[in-house]
């Protein structure tokens, strides 16, 4: 088996004296000591470590790769090493600030394998102020054709056995359980909590035509190291995904810095985007065409841009046989009628765009056809449904249907186990993904605000928020659903994901039970001036897995989201971030079993200015919600 291993010869021509190099994050604080390891314990004779503000953060760890079949020796040699640092900005299309700025410094370490002549390597780390990136790149060399990776040993090794946060698939629930503890296969972004103030995301940038990675325990010493989802087949050159150290005092540093997933992608790749809109969305449940214009007659009234028409409109979604050029209801889900054209035309005349659901299956023997038939129709975007992930042929599939989709004019949603790496910024046509426990699944406010500071880091989640369903009296309380869509970032939010607008029709309700028929409730006003994408985002309070509080700023206007879980909690919330010399005026949307709805939720106004702090209080499973306008 081929085995990539950087060794102390590296280090000869770098420096005579010393036995170790090092690279700092613009303002300083992060260094990166690269350094010749000694002991049987390490897999590579290269090494790297991380400190934050001179707390150690990574210890000396490991790198390597598996290629072919020939072992590339611990016999190195240092060829050439390279400095360069970068620093812009730009705008995200759809995104949780206005301009993100791509600040780092940057050192390459050009290598060659002494009993393998011309076997040409770089390893190239970069420090940003948020965290370190490192990646591997073989270059195009005269005696090579494709190679093939067998697998990666990038280790992250850690002092002592801290705590992390661990699950094992997308969208499974987290685990607070100690580094040792973890088995094969470990999702990420994985936070590690390091101390009460220093916390730390092994996270994953730029998969596009690669095995996904995941983690699994050390064997030895305490830490874990990368594990591909299969082989990589390649030609020259190849650059691999970045891995990401993200470092914070808090776990809501973490999600203010995440834009450094993004910043280790391409720029975007679409020039004209104007045809990229994000916005509010529900899903239509009944499949019918009564039921699809009371949804478009909703969306109009409550501010909503989008109707989704979900699993089932073109039959049995998980039959292969299955034809997604056509409507042929499956008759498990609807008995109809369905005219989806006179819906998508109903619709447009009122502004309010349709999209549709349509599974792997139909997708992969069929999306060539499908886009320019769905542009004929009129639809605005598609939701992928159960997309194979994880190997290399589906993570490679997965981007080239995303890019078809963009070429068609497209935006999309892709479903189930795809978690985000940053793609959305050279494809803002990828507008969210789940890879997340969203509320069709019934999660304990807990388990939601386990995900908001892990698997957000990674990027937007569309958590398929529920209004009226039963499910929400049964965990979480109605305020807490008005905040979670500020909390929970996704330029496409579904807000009513079982409910049902009224009037829509009894039959073919695909088992829709009747409390979740919608309401006149006051409170809705929220969702209508509720953005899906930010200028600023601030984590003002933040605790893994027990509450959060996140104030999001679109243009004037702010909005702030109080998730809360465990036990009753109240926050004073300095209201600092308002211009100093402008008024403002608050609604607050809170928890009041004394509101004689069946919703609960009391709606208060106040005048406030930048030396307001408002107290805002939630029950153990409950939320406030606030917006705040300039009067």
């Amino acid at each position: 088996m081929n085995f990539l291993r950087l060794s102390a010869a590296m280090l000869l021509v770098m420096c005579v004296a010393a036995s170790a190099t090092a690279l700092r994050s613009p303002n300083g604080n992060l260094t990166v000591m690269i350094e010749v390891a000694t002991g049987p314990q390490h897999v590579s004779d290269l090494q790297y470590s991380v400190t934050f503000n001179g707390t150690a953060v990574i210890a000396p760890s490991g790198l390597g790769l598996k290629i072919g079949d020939d072992l590339l020796g611990p016999r190195m040699k240092l060829i050439a090493t390279r400095r360069g640092s970068n620093d812009t900005t730009w705008h995200p299309v759809c995104g949780e600030r206005a301009v993100v700025r791509d600040h780092y410094n940057e050192l390459a370490l050009d290598l060659e394998q002494l009993d393998l002549p011309h076997r040409l390597f770089t390893v190239t780390f970069r420090a940003y102020d948020e965290g370190v990136a490192f990646c591997y790149t073989i270059p195009a060399q005269a005696q090579s054709g494709p190679i093939i990776i067998t697998g990666e040993t990038s280790e992250f090794r850690f002092e002592k056995n801290y705590p992390a946060w661990v699950t094992y698939s997308a969208q499974g629930h987290y685990q607070k359980m100690p580094l040792s503890a973890i088995k094969p296969g470990c999702e990420r972004p994985l936070v590690v909590e390091l101390g009460e103030n220093l916390f730390a995301a092994i996270a994953e940038a730029n998969l596009v035509d690669y095995a996904r990675m995941k983690f699994a325990s050390l064997t030895r010493g305490t830490g874990i190291v990368s594990k591909l989802d299969g082989s990589v087949k390649a030609a020259l050159p190849l650059t691999t995904p970045w891995r990401v150290i993200m470092v914070a005092e808090s776990p809501g540093r973490l999600i203010e810095n995440n834009d450094i997933i993004s910043n280790l992608n391409a720029p975007c790749a679409i020039t004209d985007t104007s045809w990229i809109k994000p916005g509010r969305v529900i899903r239509e449940v009944t499949l019918t065409t009564a039921g699809g214009k009371a949804c478009v007659n909703f969306a109009v009234e409550h501010g909503l841009q989008y109707v989704e028409y979900d699993a089932g409109w073109y039959g049995d979604e998980y039959s292969a046989a299955s034809d997604a050029t056509g409507v042929h209801l499956d008759p498990k889900r609807s008995k109809g009628p369905l005219d989806l054209q006179e819906v998508i035309r109903y619709g447009k005349e009122r502004g309010i765009g349709v999209l549709l659901y349509v599974n792997h299956l139909a997708l992969e023997r069929q999306i060539d056809q499908l886009l320019p038939l769905y542009k004929q129709w009129g639809v605005k975007g598609i939701k992928f449904g159960f997309v194979n992930v994880g190997s290399q042929q589906w993570t490679s599939w997965l981007h080239e249907a995303i890019r078809k989709c963009a070429t068609n004019g497209f935006m999309v949603d892709v479903h189930d186990e795809y978690r985000p790496t940053g793609y959305g910024r050279t494809y803002p046509n990828l507008m969210t993904c789940e890879g997340i426990r969203g509320d069709e699944t019934s999660p304990t406010n807990g388990v939601t605000l386990a995900h908001l500071f892990t698997r957000l880091l990674a990027g937007p989640a569309d958590n398929t928020v529920c209004y009226y369903d039963k499910r929400v009296d049964a965990n979480a309380s109605h305020a807490y659903q008005l905040a979670k869509p500020v909390c929970i970032f996704s330029p496409w939010q579904f807000l009513f994901w079982y409910d049902r607008p009224s009037p829509a029709p009894k039959e073919g309700t695909g088992g829709v039970p009747s409390q979740a028929r919608m309401g006149a409730e006051p409170e809705l006003e929220f969702y209508k001036y509720l953005p899906t994408t930010w200028d600023d985002t601030k984590v003002l309070h933040g605790k893994i897995g027990e509450y959060a509080v996140v104030a999001r700023r679109k243009g004037e206007q702010w909005f702030v989201g109080f998730l809360n879980s465990g036990a009753p909690r109240t926050f004073q919330v300095p209201l600092n971030f308002l211009k100093l010399d402008k008024t403002y005026r608050a609604w607050i949307y809170s928890d009041d079993q004394a509101i004689a709805t069946r919703t609960h939720v009391r709606i208060d106004q106040q005048a406030v200015d930048a030396h307001t702090v408002l107290g805002l209080t939630a029950g153990k499973a409950g939320g406030v919600a606030v917006r705040i306008e300039p009067r």
